[in-house]
């Protein structure tokens, strides 16, 4: 038998299709919402407007750990939030417990990685283009993995970025919010440079382009960065990857999580990678959790 409406919140869901002309499936989502919720507060027998602040926030706290999404846990407190506004609004309750209530936080999805094995994919096939975009490609891919720039960091490189590269084995750039910083470069990367160096002269259409790195007709004067794109897309399709999974900023993160796998320290990859609060450079801190399992699990003696 199913369980009795609930007459508060049959008058909130009236109200939604009144004053908002909600779909019924809307409606539907509503009602279940709010239902779960009420569960989850153990008001037995009781309408959810009686709830307090401790029981939604109970109901909320086992609702995360059932293991709950946290989208779908926003989505029930934005629920019990205007179900309470419309309680206090229509005179049917003189405070609204939900004012308080702590929202989950937003879950930031893991950054796209590629392999060792799909970089080196990569790396095989623009090293088998030796016409002059093939090497110019393949300046690019080296510098890109070898450094972790910014897609629009590496765009903008000036000429003279070339010449420090090779010198001193690291590149001084401008990067985001104007901060400069020094990015070290190997050897491998230094190498694809200098043969990219030697038929550079064929994309330089007027004497403007030539303080550009990665000069070209475009009205920039450099290589975009959505072109720098499409031809990522098409040597993913050469090497046999998904070209969806290859992308520019997908190689900055690739150049983060292959550091840290192989031991680099969290600050030090913020520096490199530019960034100025360390909450941005934590989104690969997955990367050293499962160093650290391995370390145990490979190590301790009473792991096996």
């Amino acid at each position: 038998m199913p369980p009795a409406s609930d007459p508060t919140v049959e008058a909130f869901l009236e109200s939604l299709v009144a004053e908002r002309g909600a779909a019924a499936n809307t409606v539907d989502a509503y009602r279940r919402d709010l239902a779960a919720i009420k569960t989850a507060a153990a008001l037995g027998e009781r309408g959810l407007e009686t709830a307090t602040t401790d029981s939604l926030q109970s109901a909320l706290r086992s609702m995360s750990a059932c293991g709950l999404t946290r989208s779908t846990q926003a989505r029930r407190l934005s629920a019990i939030r205007q179900f309470f506004r419309f309680l206090v609004s229509d005179g049917r309750r003189a405070d609204d417990p939900s004012s308080t209530l702590d929202a989950p936080r937003p879950e930031k999805p893991l950054p796209k990685v590629l392999t060792v094995a799909e970089v080196d994919a990569l790396l095989s096939a623009v090293h088998a283009m030796q016409e002059p975009e093939g090497l110019r490609l393949s300046a690019i891919i080296e510098l890109l993995y070898a450094t972790g720039l910014r897609v629009s960091e590496l765009a903008s490189l000036p000429a003279t970025a070339a010449r420090q590269g090779a010198s001193a084995g690291a590149i001084w750039l401008r990067g985001k919010g104007g901060r400069e910083r020094m990015v070290p470069v190997g050897q491998a990367a230094v190498e694809a440079l200098d043969r990219y160096l030697a038929v550079r002269g064929i994309f330089i259409a007027t004497p403007a382009h030539n303080k550009w790195l990665f000069p070209s007709r475009s009205r920039e004067g450099y290589l975009t960065r959505r072109r720098i794109g499409q031809l990522l897309k098409h040597l993913a399709l050469e090497a046999g990857l998904d070209p969806a999974k290859v992308s520019p900023h997908v190689l900055r993160h690739a150049f983060a999580t292959h550091l840290l796998a192989n031991g680099a320290d969290l600050r030090a990859l913020q520096t490199l990678l530019g960034h100025a609060d360390i909450g941005t450079t934590q989104i690969y801190t997955h990367v050293l959790e499962e160093r650290r399992r391995a370390l145990v699990f490979d190590h301790h003696p009473l792991a096996q």
